[in-house]
């Protein structure tokens, strides 16, 4: 265990917006279907603010910074059905601040989903008209620049919540697993995940890495290359172990990411994930969203034809959250 790494986690200033610790289940019936008896979900949708997600663990932090710089407006950006940007929108609300919102591509026929709480939430939406994601962090600089040359006080926050800061935000959501668990007697051997933008699984790792927690932490990639998302992990878990004055406690090694899930590309349902989503649905009454933990349990559907994984106790998934997605376009299909 690293204690001066917990120390300093412990130090940072928050700004308190989630109801944690949230729940921890089993899930029998759904383990059962898919040859897994030993699953437990961690349940981030019910993380009980702004329609909940993992994506408000990191906001926490980067509010609480955000204040700290007197900014009055944040910044951000992803694709029209973005949890993360949905999520932000809540906490400037909460906190009396703006948001200017940038999303790749171009606006969509119907406001619906994420878009539609983005927009009750009072957020300012612009679209690139690409559908290059990667001219996303451009944008989001070149709004922020504007609204500092009209007198605002911005606060940028790249795609996903993806920087050393937010990273952190899931380094204590790990600290939190292991502390149910001993009050449990529960012992899991993985803990698995969907991986987009990168942070929330960098965090998992660090945090995993500084309490020496007895679980590997693996990833199912929705977004991009298995090899790309692996690469911006380590980088992020390094920059967020420099944050707090730490030399890299995660290794190429320790970054597990699962590929073959995406399907027809990010944001857009596939086969296995829409299944995934229906089983979860009628065997557990679980909801999952096509976007993100669909694509990610269908991974871990997958890998239990792996009879390693059967037997190998107790598994931990991460619901991120992301059901919005479900009252759009990406849901048909599901209730037939």
């Amino acid at each position: 265990m690293n204690a001066h790494l917990l120390d300093r986690l412990d130090a940072l200033p928050r700004e308190r917006l989630a109801l944690l610790p949230t729940p921890l289940t089993p899930a029998a019936q759904l383990g059962a279907a898919i040859g897994l008896p030993g699953l437990w979900i961690k349940h981030d949708e019910l993380i009980g603010f702004g329609f909940g997600g993992n994506k408000v663990r990191g906001l926490e932090l980067l509010l609480a910074d955000a204040r700290a710089q007197g900014a009055d407006v944040l910044v951000t950006g992803a694709g029209a059905q973005s949890n993360h940007v949905r999520a932000t929108a809540a906490a400037a609300a909460f906190a009396g601040m703006d948001t200017h919102a940038v999303y790749w591509g171009e606006p969509p026929a119907a406001v619906e989903g994420n878009l539609l709480l983005t927009r009750m939430l009072g957020a300012t939406t612009t679209f690139t008209h690409s559908n290059d994601r990667s001219q996303l962090d451009g944008a989001i600089t070149a709004v922020a620049a504007d609204l500092r040359q009209a007198g605002r006080r911005p606060y940028s926050i790249p795609r996903g919540g993806a920087c050393a800061l937010g990273v952190l935000g899931h380094a204590l959501a790990a600290r939190e697993l292991l502390a149910q668990c001993r009050a449990l007697g529960l012992f899991p051997t993985r803990v698995l995940m969907a991986v987009g933008s990168g942070g929330t699984l960098a965090g998992w790792l660090l945090g995993s890495a500084a309490q020496g927690a007895p679980w590997q932490v693996e990833g199912v990639t929705v977004s991009r290359p298995a090899d790309e998302a692996r690469a911006r992990v380590l980088e992020l878990a390094t920059q967020a172990a420099a944050l707090l004055g730490q030399a890299p406690m995660v290794h190429a090694q320790h970054v597990r990411v699962h590929d073959g899930f995406i399907g027809p590309g990010y944001g857009i349902p596939s086969p296995q994930g829409q299944a995934a989503i229906a089983l979860a649905a009628r065997q557990q009454a679980v909801f999952f969203d096509p976007t993100y933990t669909g694509k990610a349990f269908a991974g871990l559907r997958a890998q239990c034809a792996d009879p390693t994984w059967a037997q190998a106790g107790a598994v931990v998934f991460i619901h991120s959250g992301g059901e919005p997605a479900l009252f759009t376009g990406q849901g048909q299909g599901l209730a037939t």
